[in-house]
């Protein structure tokens, strides 16, 4: 299960669920070309489980199986669910959880957080993820802000990460097969090329992946950012080439 990205690059739904055998890894790293880029989700038992929590064992485990992929590993991406106040009461029962956490992460590889709880996201939040390199996940999802409504800067990186998303269940009241767009994002995209063309000029790297639930055929969301992309007549999207797992370049 993936996600296409803009680039030769996908973003792995199934590391999510388990860690993959080195096997399976070794595959995925033999069978596409030179300079293609994964983009991988950290098991579920890490995020949504343990919750950060004793949890040393399984992302050893994960950092080593990934590593397989060499300069095709991507960023890591740590996807956590929206928390109930039972699960974890507020911002700072999660942030005293994180800070620690992120002291722990390899400063070689790349790590993004995408949090759902929107009103968490504040300055402050941001400055945490800063402070370690990591980047604040930006997504186009029905109930999350836009980078245009957030009152601080969302880049905390000389990188970020971008998903489209959408309104899952409302595109599933008009399909479920997932072969071509039954929304309309030109809108949301058109926004979404501007801030890409803005913060590309301040030297940050982007990556970025689309849902079929985004509009209804993922492939078809990458290609039509890609053409208004050329519209605005910015610079070319570029492949990645090849470069060390931590500096992997999607737009040159």
């Amino acid at each position: 299960m993936c996600k296409p990205g803009v680039g030769d690059t996908v973003e792995v739904d199934s590391t999510f669920y388990a860690c993959p055998s080195a096997r399976t890894v070794a595959n995925w790293a033999a069978r596409t070309p030179e300079g293609f880029i994964f983009s991988v989700k950290i098991p579920q038992t890490i995020t949504h489980e343990k919750v950060l929590l004793n949890c040393d064992a399984e992302l050893k485990e994960f950092l080593d199986t990934m590593s397989i992929l060499g300069a095709k590993l991507g960023p890591m991406v740590f996807q956590f669910p929206f928390f109930d106040k039972w699960k974890i009461k507020d911002r700072n029962e999660f942030t005293d959880r994180l800070i620690p956490f992120l002291k722990k992460l390899p400063a070689d590889r790349q790590f993004a957080i995408e949090i759902r709880n929107k009103k968490w996201l504040d300055a402050e939040f941001a400055n945490h993820l800063r402070n370690h390199k990591v980047a604040l996940v930006l997504q186009d999802r029905s109930w999350m802000p836009s980078p245009a409504e957030l009152k601080f800067d969302p880049i905390t990186a000389d990188w970020t990460y971008i998903r489209w998303l959408g309104d899952r269940k409302g595109i599933e009241q008009q399909t479920t097969t997932w072969d071509k767009t039954v929304v309309d994002r030109t809108a949301e995209l058109s926004s979404w090329v501007d801030y890409c063309y803005q913060i590309k000029n301040r030297g940050v790297m982007i990556y970025a992946y689309a849902n079929n639930h985004y509009a209804g055929h993922a492939p078809a969301t990458i290609e039509q950012f890609r053409n208004l992309w050329r519209a605005r007549r910015s610079p070319e999207l570029n492949k990645p080439t090849p470069v060390r797992p931590k500096e992997p370049s999607l737009f040159d």
